[in-house]
């Protein structure tokens, strides 16, 4: 049997045991006498039992009736009480959030921001997972998920939080390893950091050409990819997101300047939610709050 609002089966037989009556009850809630005693009817048929002794005079419980409205008031309490905690916390965001990044994300970007989000929203308990290939949100259960470049999922809901500019970029000790500067014809002769198992992004977008060349060194993540680069093995196509303060400390350097076509769809970052959920308000506060903060 199925609770509805507030002129279900069960709150009608609450309105007859407060009000004495069924003419009483139905005048309180505003309907017809008839409903009140089929509803109640019906009510003791499905229960296979008598809930109200009638008299001419009055109604009174039967002693499975005292036991049955006891534990239906108890109950509807519980319930009223569970929709007034829903009501809060449309208005202030509370409960769990599963955010998914890839790695290089997670840490350059989300990490430095949860505490200033924390302190903003104490009742969000956050959950960050990194994942370097894209999941499935409903079978990961994640609410949210960071993914840089084009998307292909329709079925999703997607903000765009900006772009990340894309650089070819190497350690000052591998370009001291060089006999001379990088260029478009040296760079068959150069040590390539690729990614392991998205051959797709290691074909570069260079201006007029997609340049693809085979890596010497593969990585299944762009954190390992920036960590391969700054221990000078050689050159990776790489985000600003978790560049920009390698190439501002001179831990790497920018080759073939003005080279990658930009802009371009694989520097779009987007954050991402199923289209079949209700926005909660919690989604919607880290989306707000990291909106304008991200360094990409």
């Amino acid at each position: 049997m199925t609770i509805i609002s507030h002129t279900t089966a069960l709150e009608m037989l609450l309105a007859v045991v407060d009000h004495g009556g069924f003419s009483a009850a139905a005048k309180y809630l505003d309907v017809q006498v008839a409903k009140v005693s089929r509803a109640i009817a019906k009510l003791e048929k499905n229960l296979d039992c008598t809930l109200l002794n009638r008299t001419t005079r009055r109604v009174e419980l039967t002693q499975e009736g005292i036991l049955f409205v006891s534990e239906v008031r108890a109950s509807l309490q519980q319930l009223s009480y569970a929709e007034s905690r829903l009501r809060e916390l449309k208005q202030v965001p509370a409960g769990r959030l599963t955010i998914d990044a890839a790695s290089p994300f997670m840490l350059h970007q989300l990490v430095p921001l949860v505490a200033g989000f924390r302190q903003a929203y104490p009742l969000i308990e956050l959950e960050l997972i990194s994942n370097e290939s894209i999941i499935d949100l409903i079978e990961k259960r994640t609410d949210v998920a960071i993914r840089i470049g084009q998307l292909h999922d329709s079925n999703l809901h997607a903000r765009l939080l900006g772009n990340s500019k894309l650089r070819l970029v190497a350690s000052p000790a591998y370009l001291a390893t060089l006999t001379g500067p990088v260029t478009f014809d040296s760079l068959a002769d150069c040590s390539i950091i690729g990614f392991a198992q998205s051959p797709q992004l290691n074909i570069w977008p260079l201006n007029h050409l997609q340049f693809d060349l085979k890596p010497n060194v593969l990585a299944s993540s762009g954190e390992t990819m920036r960590q391969l680069c700054l221990s000078g093995n050689g050159i990776a196509l790489l985000s600003d997101f978790m560049i920009t303060q390698d190439l501002y400390a001179g831990r790497l350097v920018e080759v073939l300047a003005g080279e990658v076509n930009s802009p371009h769809p694989r520097e779009r970052v987007n954050a991402v939610y199923y289209k079949n959920s209700t926005l909660s308000s919690r989604i919607t506060a880290f989306l707000d709050y990291i909106q304008n903060k991200l360094k990409l």
